[in-house]
């Protein structure tokens, strides 16, 4: 209290806020030079890296993901492989990361003694393909074989990085700005000759390449299985691949996704029903047939066994290999019909679309398997299979899916040359005609043509295809001279797509993509002055059969081969 006759004094004056710090200016872009740039780290891109260093070329390799190897790894998708991948391999190098997988089990699992002593050990036993195998091994396969290129410095792998730019100057793409996702730090990348090995094309569309979306109008090619129009939204379902062990005791059940009442029950007009269900359709014959999880009811500890159910499908490990009592279930990748995104597509639309049609084809998988969890009709009586759990450790995520979404279709360059279905369709060239030959081949690969439903509501199409060639000509685009596909971006059609974009040929594309940016450097030239000189085309050639062991052509025995039955579950 104050006396009379005082005053009060007066409050100190509230200080004046500091005035917010400017912000940190944006670190300069810095610049990178080399031979080669490689823009995808999926298998396309490590064969067109390791090529071309192997071959002397200074590489930068660059790559949105902390994983190398796209669709084997990042995407969950074992290996699919011809029926000749063992006794005719398509290259040396594929060999080399097919064996160095095997190798890896045999060093570092308890095997049996038998399986340690098979030449073509199989560590999950299952049929799509020879060689299937847990994707984070892949992965680091993959880095091994690299290892040794990026120590010295052959090679620069920019992890986590994603392009963001391509500078054109007329038929040149000049540079490239790729961000680093962690930090938004961007690097400009200046070399003579640059490899879209992305898996959607992304520099076709940064770099304003002419390239082709969708389905082809069958006028376009004459093709039998082309629409009568073009529809450049008629693009293969996506897959979010996801990894199940069988777990008996689980009761870690996947959450009731928000979309699983649409899946339950919606039935597409090509779709015998809802897609949580065991009913599906044959992809060749159209027919609906019913393909439970399991044939027989699993037993016990010891896991499934009815040898070829779904489960055994893409199983990437096997309690039959290992020794008895090695800790552990069986674990197989899921990549079931039950699990195709077609509703929406990811190319030709904006951003928020395409982050739409990611998360709803996550609910999807999420959906199915929370659907095999709790309401799947058991085989032996009863409803769920809650020893069914999510193993995202497999993939590298925490969720349980796989990295990235499995990617069938790509953009793709208008080519000097496109493999049409009048090149390697089996009804439409003639029952016993074989493929088309061609002179510039740069590899050999063989799959059906094998389209999934698509966006615009189409059903399969899966037709057979002869073993066919990898034609110099349609990985080069016609309006560009320093850039190169490496993935499913070459020069098919939509229809010839379903055959070119399985895992080996990625590889071989990739391969000759290294191979052709040493004949460039080697003469001054540009790829498609390579493709026009038959001199240099047959130095090319060379430089891949016979230095590097790459199979160009196959024997006459299999170039005609009879059909065979459909023996995998596709």
């Amino acid at each position: 209290m104050t006396s009379p006759g005082t005053t009060t004094p007066a409050p100190d004056p509230v200080p004046a806020p500091e005035p917010a710090p400017a912000p940190a200016p944006a670190p300069e872009p810095r610049e990178l030079a080399a031979d080669l740039v490689v823009i995808g780290g999926g298998l396309g891109g490590v064969a067109a890296a390791l090529t071309a260093a192997r071959l002397g070329h200074r590489v930068i390799l660059t790559e949105a993901d902390p994983w190398l190897g796209g669709q084997l790894t990042v995407q969950g998708v074992p290996p699919d492989e011809s029926a000749w991948v063992e006794s005719h391999p398509n290259s040396a190098s594929y060999t080399e990361f097919r064996e160095a997988v095997r190798e890896h089990y045999r060093q570092n699992f308890p095997l049996t003694q038998s399986a340690r002593a098979d030449a073509q050990l199989n560590p999950g036993k299952g049929f799509v393909s020879k060689l299937c195998h847990e994707p984070r091994i892949g992965a680091l396969v993959l880095e091994q074989m690299l290892s040794p290129l990026l120590s010295s410095g052959q090679i620069t792998w920019l992890r986590e990085h994603e392009p963001t730019a391509a500078e054109r100057d007329g038929d040149r793409i000049s540079s490239v700005v790729v961000r680093e996702l962690r930090t938004g730090v961007e690097t400009i990348l200046r070399v003579p000759l640059i490899v879209d090995a992305t898996e959607l094309g992304d520099l076709l569309e940064l770099g304003e390449v002419e390239h082709v979306i969708g389905a082809e109008a069958r006028s376009e090619h004459g093709e039998l299985h082309a629409p009568e129009q073009a529809d450049p939204l008629d693009q293969q379902a996506i897959t979010w691949c996801c990894a199940l062990e069988w777990a008996p005791g689980n009761r870690e059940l996947v959450p009731r996704p928000a979309l699983y009442e649409r899946y339950a029950t919606v039935v597409p007009d090509f779709w015998p029903g809802p897609q949580l269900s065991f009913d599906d359709v044959h992809p060749i014959t159209l027919e609906v047939r019913h393909r439970p999880v399991f044939l027989e009811d699993p037993v016990g500890d010891e896991g499934v066994q009815d040898g070829r159910g779904m489960w055994h499908y893409r199983r990437v490990r096997s309690q039959e290999v290992l020794e008895p009592g090695t800790p552990g279930g069986e674990i197989s990748l899921v990549n079931w019909p039950q699990i195709d995104f077609w509703d929406l597509p990811l190319l030709g639309v904006g951003a928020e679309e395409r982050a739409r049609a990611e998360d709803e084809a996550r609910q999807l998988t999420l959906s199915f398997v929370h659907w095999l969890q709790t309401e799947a009709p058991r085989t032996g009586g009863g409803h769920g299979y809650p020893e069914l759990r999510l193993r995202g450790d497999v993939l590298g995520t925490a969720d349980g899916l796989a990295r990235q979404p499995y990617i069938r279709e790509s953009r793709r360059i208008r080519a000097l040359f496109t493999v049409t279905e009048e090149h390697i369709g089996r009804e439409m060239r003639g029952e016993f005609a074989g493929p088309a030959e061609f002179a510039d081949s740069v590899g050999t690969g063989h799959y059906r043509i094998d389209l999934h439903p698509s966006t615009s509501a189409r059903t399969y199409v899966d037709i057979d295809s002869f073993p066919f060639q990898i034609p110099l000509g349609a990985l080069i685009p016609a309006d560009v001279t320093n850039l190169l596909p490496a993935n499913k971006n070459i020069g098919t059609t939509h229809i010839t797509n379903g055959a070119y974009r399985l895992h080996p040929v990625e590889w071989s594309i990739g391969e000759a993509v290294g191979a052709l940016a040493e004949i460039c450097r080697r003469r001054g030239v540009t790829p498609a002055e390579v493709h026009a000189s038959p001199e240099r085309v047959a130095e090319l050639q060379a430089l891949l059969r016979d230095e590097l062991g790459v199979r160009l052509e196959w024997p006459e025995a299999i170039r005609r081969r009879l059909p065979e039955p459909d023996e995998a579950l596709r």
